[in-house]
């Protein structure tokens, strides 16, 4: 697979950092490979790199459980993070997520399904080991999920629903493509779905349904 990408492997298991480098290599050849085995170093490489995918195990030394995540979302929220971790129930999978995380791979998932995982990212979807994360979107709540977007995040969700790929939305709208993936990956957090496909499902059943109680105004 020819993704063009730089990843930052964060953990401090040295065989493990080791063998997921050795998979990425095989299955992303042309990716650029940073390692940091603490926070300061991961610092240090998010500072002096642009970098496009974190594989962040949130126990490295220095870590501050979901703070650290949140931490960086805030400071660099055009990169992609994916928690990789040894722990896999579904309370931490969807507290991981809520805080924005773009994938959680459990560190006990075969190299097939890593590979699956890491793509989809890149591809600008989110991923969880049983693919459900919010996948029941109450229509109710929709509505205020819908509110909570920007003003650019709206724009981009009717985009989507026009079907417009992400680098005619980048021409359309000035703005990168990495940026435009970025904005993907927070509009499904915010409206609890895993793809663009399943977020113009939700929008449009939102809007048949106010419809039928009376126009929608949408801006």
């Amino acid at each position: 697979m020819t993704i063009n990408e730089k990843i930052i492997i964060a953990d401090d298991h040295p065989l493990f950092r080791q063998a997921l480098a050795v998979m990425l290599r095989s299955r992303f050849s042309r990716a650029e490979l940073l390692e940091a085995q603490t926070i300061p170093e991961l610092e240090q490489l998010l500072l002096c790199n642009s970098a496009d995918l974190l594989l962040l195990d949130l126990d490295i030394p220095g870590a501050q459980g979901f703070n650290t995540l949140i931490n960086i979302r805030s400071q660099f929220p055009e990169l992609a993070v994916v928690i990789i971790s040894g722990i896999e129930d579904n309370d931490t999978i969807n507290k991981a997520m809520y805080h924005g995380a773009a994938g959680f791979i459990p560190k006990s998932t075969p190299v097939a399904k890593m590979v699956e995982a890491i793509s989809q990212v890149f591809a600008g979807n989110l991923w969880t080991p049983t693919g459900d994360y919010n996948s029941n979107v109450n229509d109710a709540i929709f509505d205020d999920k819908i509110d909570s977007l920007t003003p650019q995040q709206h724009k981009i969700l009717l985009m989507f629903a026009e079907g417009l790929l992400n680098k005619q939305i980048a021409y359309d709208l000035e703005l990168s493509e990495s940026t435009i993936k970025s904005h993907a990956s927070t509009i499904f957090l915010k409206l609890g779905v895993r793809n663009r496909t399943q977020a113009v499902i939700a929008l449009n059943e939102m809007l048949t349904a106010k419809n039928a109680f009376g126009p929608t105004l949408v801006n």
